[in-house]
C-alpha cells in the first residue's frame, strides 16, 4: 500500500458521516509528514512528544495537549520527535449544510478569506473541544455520529466566540498564490520522483527562476527543492522496505538512487539506521519469502 502522496484524494469516513481518525506513533508507516495537501480540514492533536510542524511556510514547535487547525488545501508536513499525535481529518462542505443558521453565522465569521488560527494552545477552550472529539471518535460508543457532530459545531462555535481567525490581506493572498505554485512542484516530485529531476525542472514546474524558486521553497518546506526530493525519495524507499519484498538495491533504483552507496548514506542519515536494519524493525509483517535473503548491507 502506498501511503505516501503529495495530493491525497482518499475518501473521509463514509458518504454521510465524513470524518475520520487517524492514530500515528513510530510504528506508522506515515510517522513522518512529508509535504502534502487534502480538500478536507484537519485537526492535529499532539498527544507525546514533540512535532515540528509546518504549515503553508509557518514553523510551530508541537508539544503535548497542543492542537493545529489545517484549512483543506493547506500545504503542511512535519518532523516528529518520539511523538504519538492524532489527526482527525473531515469534510466541512458536507457538514455546513445540515444547517442553515450556522452556515450563515460561520459565512459571516469566515466566509471572505479569513482563516482560523494554526495553533490552538494546549489547555486553552478550542484545543479541550477538539480533544473530546478525538475521544468520541476512539470510543465509538452508541451514537458517537451525534457526539461527534455535535462535539464539531461546539468547536466552531468557540472558534467563532472568541475570535479565533485572521482576517484575510494582501499578503494572504500572496501567500496562497506561492501555495498553489509549490502545489504544482510537489505533485512533480509525487509523480517523477523514480526519474532524474533537477532544480531547472523543478523551478521550471513553479514558473519561477531557480535562485527565487530555491528561497520560496525553503520557506515553505525548511529544505532546498534537491534536499527535500531526496528526502522524500528515502520516505518512499522506506515505505517500500517496509510492505514490499524486493531486494535494498532494487528499492533503492525504483526510488530514483542510481548509486547504491549514495542511498546507503543518505538512509541511514535519515533514519538513524540502514536500510536491511529499517526493514527488520519495521517490516515484521512481511511474508516470509519476501524477507531479505541476508546479503544486503546492515
Amino acid at each position: 500500500m502506498r501511503y505516501l502522496a503529495a495530493h491525497e484524494r482518499a475518501s473521509r469516513g463514509t458518504f454521510d458521516f465524513p470524518i475520520e481518525l487517524y492514530h500515528v506513533d513510530i510504528s506508522h508507516p506515515r510517522y513522518e509528514m512529508p509535504f502534502h495537501w487534502h480538500m478536507e480540514a484537519e485537526l492535529l492533536f499532539v498527544l507525546e512528544g514533540e512535532f515540528a510542524l509546518s504549515v503553508e511556510g509557518t514553523e510551530y514547535d508541537a508539544h503535548p495537549g497542543d492542537c493545529f487547525f489545517l484549512p483543506g488545501g493547506a500545504i503542511h508536513g512535519g518532523s516528529p520527535d518520539h511523538c504519538v499525535y492524532e489527526c482527525l481529518v473531515f469534510d466541512m462542505d458536507r457538514f455546513l449544510p445540515e444547517s442553515a443558521v450556522c452556515r450563515r453565522k460561520y459565512a459571516a465569521a469566515l466566509g471572505d478569506g479569513a482563516h482560523i488560527r494554526t495553533h490552538l494552545p494546549a489547555k486553552s477552550r478550542a484545543a479541550q473541544a477538539a480533544l473530546s472529539l478525538f475521544f468520541s471518535m476512539e470510543k465509538e460508543q452508541p451514537g458517537y455520529e451525534f457526539v461527534t457532530t455535535g462535539l464539531l459545531w461546539q468547536f466552531f462555535g468557540l472558534i467563532v466566540q472568541e475570535k479565533l481567525f485572521v482576517p484575510d490581506s494582501e499578503e494572504s493572498r500572496i501567500g496562497r498564490q506561492r501555495a498553489d505554485q509549490m502545489k504544482s512542484v510537489l505533485r512533480r516530485i509525487r509523480r517523477d520522483y523514480a526519474s532524474p529531476l533537477t532544480l531547472d525542472d523543478l523551478a521550471a514546474e513553479a514558473g519561477m527562476n531557480p535562485r527565487y524558486f530555491c528561497r520560496v521553497f525553503r520557506q515553505m518546506t525548511g529544505r532546498t527543492p534537491i534536499d527535500y526530493l531526496n528526502y522524500y525519495r528515502i520516505e518512499c524507499a522506506a515505505e517500500l522496505l517496509c510492505t514490499e519484498g524486493d531486494s535494498v538495491t532494487d528499492v533503492a533504483l525504483a526510488c530514483g538512487f542510481n548509486d547504491p552507496g549514495y542511498f546507503a548514506r543518505l538512509f541511514r542519515r535519515h533514519k538513524g539506521m540502514s536500510a536491511a536494519a529499517y526493514r527488520r524493525q519495521y517490516g515484521e509483517y512481511l511474508p516470509p519469502k519476501q524477507e531479505e535473503s541476508g546479503n544486503e548491507p546492515v
